[in-house]
């Protein structure tokens, strides 16, 4: 039988699109001051753990987020496009009440296949993450990594262990800079804890877009 893999899901510190609400998908944003203090709160808080490997979504807000920790455990950051957030396509950089009427449905509904403009549809987003935290589950069996990714990655991630659907309104926390563990043997994975912010004591924190 195949040994269990512990990964350590970590979601990216604080920008200022976070605090402004404003959707970011693959737009390259930084953190901001905020992201930054929750980046070096997270690797104290993670400094009596000893990684193998620590993997990150290539985009600058989930790299920083990750570096503090890949510094203090001495190790590289090995970047996975495949985590990467949700392509919200036309919808990058707008709020909630910016986005076209027809969109918002879309993306208020949900739907699994359904595509935005430019973007991707959620299925697509999964399929990508799922395949990617797949292939680090075989590769690092019986060890323990950390990959640093997005809060609608880490949704997608949570329903598919839960058998939360898709369409179903999020009623879970995914506060930015939060440690999520999920125990992975082959195919079958379980979180072992959720949402973990202890360390986050003091830090602000933006609230997480519900709706998409």
């Amino acid at each position: 039988m195949q040994e269990e893999a512990r990964i350590c899901l970590i979601r990216h510190g604080e920008t200022a699109w976070n605090a402004e609400l404003r959707i970011q998908g693959h737009r390259d944003m930084p953190l901001n001051e905020t992201g930054l203090a929750q980046a070096e709160a997270l690797a104290r808080r993670l400094a009596g753990q000893r990684f193998d490997a620590i993997h990150s979504s290539d985009l600058l807000r989930a790299r920083q987020t990750a570096l503090p920790l890949a510094r203090a455990q001495g190790l590289p950051i090995q970047l996975e496009a495949a985590l990467r957030e949700r392509n919200f396509g036309c919808c990058e950089g707008m709020t909630r009440e910016e986005i076209p009427p027809a969109v918002a449905e879309t993306l208020a509904a949900r739907r699994f296949d359904d595509v935005i403009p430019d973007g991707e549809s959620l299925r697509q987003h999964f399929d990508r993450v799922s395949a990617c935290l797949s292939r680090l589950a075989r590769q690092y069996a019986g060890r323990i990594i950390a990959v640093v990714t997005h809060g609608g990655s880490l949704d997608l991630v949570y329903r598919h262990v839960h058998g939360v659907p898709m369409e179903r309104p999020r009623d879970f926390p995914l506060p930015n800079a939060s440690i999520n563990w999920l125990i992975a043997q082959g195919e079958n994975w379980r979180f072992a804890s959720w949402g973990d912010t202890e360390h986050l004591a003091g830090i602000a924190q933006a609230p997480f877009v519900t709706r998409i």
